[in-house]
Order: structure tokens, then C-alpha cells, then sequence
């Protein structure tokens, strides 16, 4: 059997963004709530009962959510242009460091209702 575990965290950032829509309104620093949930799969390993600590992802998370929370999105080197896709790519490279099979990587913003889903199959 394979299981799927995920763990949820958020971040409140700022960034612009040089688009075709809304143009004036993205190029000015504004921010938002994100939220992200990462999903990694396996089997459970028979000593422990588990597919991974979640104390071990939420640990993991944490460091990836203070390289991301209160700040500038746009000086986070690693990023490259503030999009949801980029930052499901941000969290992936991270998590994969780990070793974790990851599975899924989400954000979204509850406000304003858009949502990137990065998918491994």
C-alpha cells in the first residue's frame, strides 16, 4: 500500500509583478496571505507506522516558510519572478533536498481565490 500524508502552512508576503493585466496594480508592492500544503507519498515503514514524522515535515516546512514569510519576494534570490508557479517550484527544491518523495506541492490565496498545483507523478 502507498499512502499520501501533506502538512498546510502560510506565509503573508509582499511583491510586485510586471503583467499585461492590471499592469499599474502589479507593478506597485502589495502583498498577500499564502497558503501552501505539500503532499509526499510511500509506504509505512513497519517500526514506526508512519510514511514520515510529521514532526519532521512540519520542522522542514517551518524553515522554508521563514525564508518566505514577512518578506520581499522579490529579493528572495532563489525565486526568480514572485508567481505561484515559482513558488511551488521554490517549495518542491526545497522539499526534495530532503529526500521526501513528494507528491504535490499547493498554494493558494484564500482572498482573491487563484491556486498553483505542482504535481509528481
Amino acid at each position: 500500500m502507498k499512502f499520501e500524508i501533506s502538512q498546510q502552512f502560510f506565509f503573508d508576503a509582499a511583491h510586485t509583478l510586471h503583467r499585461e493585466m492590471d499592469a499599474e496594480g502589479s507593478a506597485r508592492i502589495h502583498g498577500h496571505t499564502y497558503n501552501a500544503e505539500v503532499a509526499v507519498a510511500g509506504p509505512v515503514t513497519p517500526e514506526t507506522g508512519m510514511v514520515v514524522d510529521l514532526g519532521h515535515l512540519r520542522s522542514l516546512l517551518e524553515k522554508i516558510r521563514d525564508r518566505l514569510d514577512h518578506r520581499m519576494l522579490d529579493d528572495v534570490a532563489e525565486l526568480g519572478h514572485p508567481t505561484l508557479e515559482n513558488l511551488c517550484l521554490f517549495v518542491a527544491r526545497e522539499v526534495a533536498i530532503s529526500g521526501l518523495n513528494l507528491t504535490r506541492v499547493s498554494i493558494w490565496r484564500n482572498g482573491i481565490g487563484d491556486r498553483c498545483d505542482l504535481r509528481f507523478e
